[in-house]
C-alpha cells in the first residue's frame, strides 16, 4: 500500500518504526536505514525534545586511539575497517 509524502509516493509506515516522518526525513538526507530507524524510534518513544538533549558525554572520535576506533567499528559492523586510516575510521563512525 502506498501513500503520498511531500509530493511523492512512499510505502506505508512500518510497524517497527515509531516516528515514520523523522525516519523518512533522515533517509531523504542520505542516512543509513539503521541510523534513521534508531533515531526515529528514539524520537517516537521518548519525544524529540528529550532525544535532542542526549549525548555529549563521550570524547570526540578525534581523541580516540586507532585501536579504540577499530574496536568501536567492529562493535557496530563497519565494513573494511581493517584497511582504513584513523581519519577514515573517524569518518565511517560518524556517518554510520
Amino acid at each position: 500500500m502506498w501513500r503520498t509524502y511531500v509530493g511523492y509516493l512512499t510505502e506505508m509506515p512500518r510497524a517497527q518504526i515509531k516516528d515514520e516522518k523523522t525516519y523518512q526525513k533522515l533517509r531523504d538526507k542520505g542516512e543509513s536505514k539503521e541510523k534513521a530507524a534508531r533515531i526515529g524510534n528514539a524520537a517516537g518513544g521518548q519525544g524529540k525534545k528529550k532525544v535532542g538533549r542526549k549525548g555529549g558525554k563521550s570524547p570526540s572520535y578525534d581523541d580516540w586511539s586507532k585501536d579504540e576506533l577499530l574496536k568501536r567499528a567492529r562493535e557496530i559492523g563497519v565494513k573494511g575497517r581493517s584497511s582504513m586510516t584513523k581519519s577514515k575510521l573517524v569518518q565511517a563512525l560518524r556517518n554510520h
